[in-house]
């Protein structure tokens, strides 16, 4: 009875590994390590000449993943979220280093980064330099501020 046992935990395992990537990692590897736990469950069943030894040690690396790795590699995989160049300006305030009219474009300074700058309502009175303004939209790479 003991090595078909450890076949079937090879097997299986394996399997879970190849399911996993056809999936495309959907759940997030936990699929492929625990099947990873059976495969080396089996073989240490296999090795040990025991079907006992080899359920064992795939429970107990299956229930080694879940209790310490599986949170870190969580953490790890997880996707940030972070504003892009665009995203990040909106609403931010910038000093006017090209006088901006109703008329011509001007340059604001946000942080380190210059941008093309338009006002927001053309009925605005212009912008000096060194005026403080507020990002109110992006259209392309031309801010429009207030």
């Amino acid at each position: 009875m003991g090595t078909w046992v450890n076949w079937f935990l090879v097997i299986v395992g394996i399997i879970c590994a190849i399911v996993e990537i056809a999936l495309g990692a959907v759940t997030g590897f936990d699929l492929a390590l625990v099947g990873a736990s059976l495969a080396v469950g089996g073989a240490i069943g296999l090795f040990a000449g025991s079907h006992e030894t080899g359920l064992i040690a795939a429970a107990v690396l299956a229930l080694l993943y879940f209790l310490f790795f599986r949170s870190w590699l969580k953490s790890k995989l997880a996707v940030k979220e972070q504003h892009s160049n665009v995203d990040a300006v909106l609403g931010k305030t910038g000093v006017v280093t090209k006088r901006i009219d109703s008329r011509d474009a001007g340059i604001v300074k946000i942080g380190t980064e210059e941008w093309r700058a338009e006002l927001a309502d053309a009925s605005e009175t212009a912008r000096e330099v060194g005026a403080t303004v507020t990002v109110s939209s992006v259209e392309g790479v031309t801010l429009r501020v207030r």
